[in-house]
This record gives C-alpha cells, structure tokens and sequence, in this order.
C-alpha cells in the first residue's frame, strides 16, 4: 500500500485517496474485476490508471468519447505516462502503427471506444497482446436501463468475456441506478460483493429550481457572478444560437458549442473555455462529458433534460475542484414537450420509449418537488441523505400549510375514476368540466366531480404534478399515464398521514409600515422626477412585498412580484440602498 500512496504522489500529485479509490484499486491488483460507482469529479480516472503501472501488460481503456480520451492522454503523457488512443480520428496507417507499438509494450494504456471492440481485426490482435486490465468508462452505456445506452458496449462485454488471458475488469460510472448497476455486473461478470458505491451526494453543490422569466433571471445571474466559468446547457440547437446571442449582445464572454457546428469551431470554443479565454459555454448535452475544468463554479439549464441521470451528470460538472457551487434548473413545464418529442422522433423500440417517457417523467416531478432537491436525486439512485440546507426547497421559508383535505379529494376521484386515467381528465373531472370526454364516461354522476371547481384547471394540475412528485400518487408507464394511488396515497385516504405543502402565506399587513412610508416617499420622489404615476414605478403591492422580505441582492430583489430587468436597472439600486438603511 505504501509504494500505491507514493506512486499517487510522485505521479498524480495527491497525498491520499479519495473514498473508494484505494479499495477499486486493491481489488483490481489482486486480479479481480471490480465496478465503482462514483459521483462526477470524485476520481474515477486513478482508479486504473495507477494500477495499470503496476500491473504487467496493457490496461485497455474503453472510451465513448474522442475529446475525452485526447485530454485524458495528453494529460497522462505530461506526467511522464506512456499512453496513447486509437479512434476514427486517426488514419489506418497511424491506427496499425500504434497498435504494433502497444504490442511491443511501448505503451501502459491505450484508449479505445467501444466499436473498436466489433472488429475482428482488433479482436485477434486482443489474443496476441498481453492485457492485463481492461477499464469500462461511462459503464452505465451498457444497460439499457441506462440513459445513454449504446448497442457497441454489449458487444465489447461479449468480447471482454471470451478473451483468452481472461484480465480483471473495472466498470466505472458517476450515473447509475440500481437497475443499471446490476446490468452492469450481470454484463461484465463482475461479483457482486465487488461493487464499491461512495455515494452520490456532492455536498459542495446548491441546486435550484427556478421558475422567473428565463432571461431576466439569467442576465442578472450572470451580471452578479461576473468572472466566474460556467456552462448553460439548452435542449436545442437554436436555443443554444438564441441565448448565445443575447449573452454576446450583453458583452459577456460567450462561447457556444452544439452538434451544428463543424468540428473546428468545436474545438475552437472547447479550448478558449479550457483556457477560460471565455467564462460562460452555452450548449447543448453534445458538451461536457470528459471535460476535466475544475472551476465551474456553475451550471444553469435553461431547459429541463430528458432525465435524472443526464441532469446529474451534467449539474456535476460544477465544484469539480470541491468549492461551493450552483447547480440551476430553470424549470417551464412547457419545456417537457421538446423532451417528449425527442422521444417520440427517437427509432427505439416501444418498450425503450415507455422507459425514456418514465424518466422524463421523474424530471419533471423534480421541478415540482418540495423535498430537498439533492434529498430527491439520491433516492432516485436509490440512496438517501439528510436535507441539504442549501438548495432552493430546503432555504424555501413560505409557510406550510395542511392540504390532506385537498388531497383527498384529489386522491378519491382517482379512485373513483377506477385509477385508469391521466392527470388532464382528472383535472377536468375536479373542476368539473363539460367536456365531452366527461360526459362520455359519465364522470359528472361521480360524487368527486367538481369538487374543486373554485380552482383553475392550472392549479388542479399542479396539485396533481405535487402529489405525484412526493409519491403519493403513481404514474404507469407510457407517453400518457395513468394514474394509480400509492401506498402513502391510500394512507392519506384513511386519515392516517397529513398531507404538508409549502404556500405562499396569505398576511395581514404585518410588515414594517415604517419602512413601507420610506419606499412610498422614494416612489413619489421617482415619480415626480419623471411625471409618472407612482404605480407605473411599483405597485403597492411590489412595495409591502419589499418591505415585507427586505431583499439584499438584486437577485433576490428580481424574484419581486412586479420587479422586472428594465425596473431592476432603473429603480434597483435606490431601493436596495434604502432597504439596507432599514
């Protein structure tokens, strides 16, 4: 153990692993095959690249990326490591040259991507080359459980299996659900007593959901962390084009980066963001994956992705170097529907779409939730963990109210509906609707119709969106689901669990009336400056919710009922100036 820990050093530079790294590597030098499942920045490289100094013979390193396999080996040829790649950005010529010196044992780690592994030249070449390890990167690839599963990774576990010299393997993954890593073991023959799981928490980062005007909020994001890296990751590539554009209009120090571009531009924006020539990348999901930056300081996604394991893995890319970090969803449910018809354009089979569909769901449950935002991730990965402290829902001071009457109501009319319908029809049924699918199954005889029809349709939906996001009701799977009550739902029904939702408070005025004068005095001053009507510059409205919440920042001063960007430059300083005087 103790020439590991100076190998560490002398070559990688750290004084002591991090949580799980020695435990991989000590299964792996005694030749057992080994998965490790750790969070995005938690070390997962080191975990085959030191043993594969040790170890006699090549360690193979199967790669899904060209960009991340062309860092990772400049970066280990810099610390003195012998180590090359074999990809399709290479000629044949090159591609033989490498590979004669690899069996000449003139490298210790070839990167290769998984296709390679379909060759039946690269297969036969496998049985005349000493390999003494073959590491799986993103080995979440081959479950199809997974969210970004590829056909190649299949095929490379069937070659891995029948190799003659039979070396360990170690699979390694930041994104895997139960689900997924059992594929992962049951693929790789890997024993199940040798997966090493360190938990998927990242305690250095704040998530959020927001749910203000896109732009507005983003502008005064990136206005109050000038000079700080970032990345902006959007669905589409002409979002990505539109908000770049905006940004660049802003003279903020913008790069962009999508599948439309060809791949010197890429490369062009990729490096001056390395080099943090710019501070903030604007992208689509096509960026990210093996980029090593340390210092993103954050991650807003502009819009809501297809999943949880993508949304982690790319909010991950955020405090790599362990300094506090933002992780930001800017959450507008009718960003679902690009999701959606990604889906619905995809050439998967039926069964792989209701999976995607499902996913896509428990996204969306996440802009709804309010439970701890990193709390709602973990268990999705099947872990838990106290709450955070510092995400959106756990600083959320509204008051809490009782809705289990709501609740029920919500919760009987899905069962008097026989559990056999989507959230749309049972809205409509609570507000009782006239609609002729109503009428057609004769839902306006139930007991349960129009129980809610002082409500909006709109605020039914997002009681429904809420109590499937906290588990007490369950969506099937399919592009339109039905829903059924779980087994918290059918307690819920018989009285024995309360039902708790955050609300805005409805109050009195009891707010600092003091201070409420001083911000009319400083709107009649404004007013008359400009010969306006005081409510043109801020309603009274505006003025109790400023008095009443005293914002410091002018992001907490944007997140005002009637404060937009134009009356933020205008009227924000004055006003936070007199805040601060209180």
């Amino acid at each position: 153990m103790q020439e590991l820990t100076q190998l560490l050093k002398d070559k990688f530079g750290y004084e002591t692993f991090r949580p799980g790294q020695q435990a991989l590597i000590e299964k792996v030098l005694a030749q057992e095959s080994a998965l490790g499942i750790m969070p995005t920045g938690g070390g997962k490289s080191i975990c085959y690249q030191l043993p594969a100094l040790v170890i006699d013979g090549l360690t193979l390193v199967v790669s899904p990326l060209i960009s991340l396999m062309k860092d990772q080996v400049d970066a280990l040829n810099e610390m003195g490591i012998a180590a090359t790649f074999i990809n399709s950005s290479l000629t044949g010529n090159q591609i033989n040259e490498r590979l004669q010196q690899a069996a000449r044992g003139e490298f210790k780690l070839v990167y290769v991507a998984p296709e390679r592994f379909e060759t039946y030249g690269f297969q036969q070449l496998l049985k005349q080359i000493p390999v003494g390890l073959i590491a799986v990167d993103e080995a979440h690839c081959i479950s199809q459980w997974g969210h970004d599963f590829r056909p190649s990774y299949l095929k490379l576990a069937e070659v891995i299996t029948h190799l003659p010299q039979q070396p360990a393997v170690i699979a390694l993954t930041a994104t895997a659900t139960p689900q997924v890593a059992e594929d992962i073991l049951h693929c790789l023959q890997i024993p199940a007593q040798n997966q090493i799981k360190t938990g998927f928490e990242r305690k250095n980062l704040a998530f959020q959901v927001v749910k203000e005007p896109k732009d507005t909020y983003l502008l005064e994001y990136l206005r109050v962390n000038r000079g700080q890296s970032g990345i902006i990751y959007a669905s589409t590539r002409k979002e990505v084009e539109r908000l770049f554009a905006l940004l660049q209009s802003k003279q903020i120090k913008v790069g962009k980066y999508h599948g439309g571009m060809n791949e010197q531009a890429r490369s062009e924006s990729q490096e001056a963001f390395l080099f943090d020539q710019i501070e903030v990348m604007v992208a689509t999901n096509a960026f990210g994956m093996g980029i090593n930056k340390s210092n993103v300081r954050f991650v807003i996604h502009a819009q809501i992705p297809g999943n949880i394991e993508s949304y982690y893995q790319e909010a991950g890319r955020a405090g790599r170097d362990g300094l506090d970090s933002d992780a930001i969803l800017l959450f507008a449910p009718h960003d679902l529907q690009i999701q959606q018809f990604f889906i619905d354009q995809s050439e998967l089979d039926g069964a792989y779409k209701q999976k995607e569909y499902l996913k896509l769901r428990e996204m969306s449950q996440y802009g709804h939730t309010q439970m701890c935002l990193q709390r709602y991730i973990l268990r999705y990965f099947g872990e838990d963990c106290p709450d955070c402290g510092k995400c959106s829902n756990c600083l959320d001071e509204r008051e809490v109210q009782d809705i289990t009457l709501d609740a029920q109501k919500v919760l009987s009319c899905v069962k008097r509906m026989g559990e056999r319908f989507g959230k749309s029809l049972i809205t409509k049924v609570l507000t009782g609707s006239k609609d002729k699918k109503v009428t057609q199954w004769q839902f306006e005889t139930l007991s349960t119709y129009g129980l809610l029809q002082s409500w909006t349709q709109s605020d039914v939906t997002q009681l429904i969106d809420f109590l499937t996001a906290e588990g007490y009701l369950n969506p099937e799977e399919g592009q339109y689901p039905i829903l059924k009550i779980s087994n918290l739902g059918i307690e819920v029904l018989k009285s024995q669990r309360k039902v708790m939702r955050k609300q805005a408070a409805v109050k009195t005025l009891v707010v600092d009336d003091a201070l409420f004068e001083r911000l009319r005095r400083l709107r009649s001053q404004l007013a008359q400056e400009q010969n306006l009507p005081p409510y043109l510059i801020f309603s009274d409205q505006t003025l109790h919710e400023l008095a009443e919440k005293q914002p410091q920042t002018t992001l907490e001063f944007l997140q005002i009922k009637g404060v937009g960007e134009n009356k933020l430059k205008k009227y924000g300083e004055l006003f936070l100036a007199e805040l601060k005087e209180a």
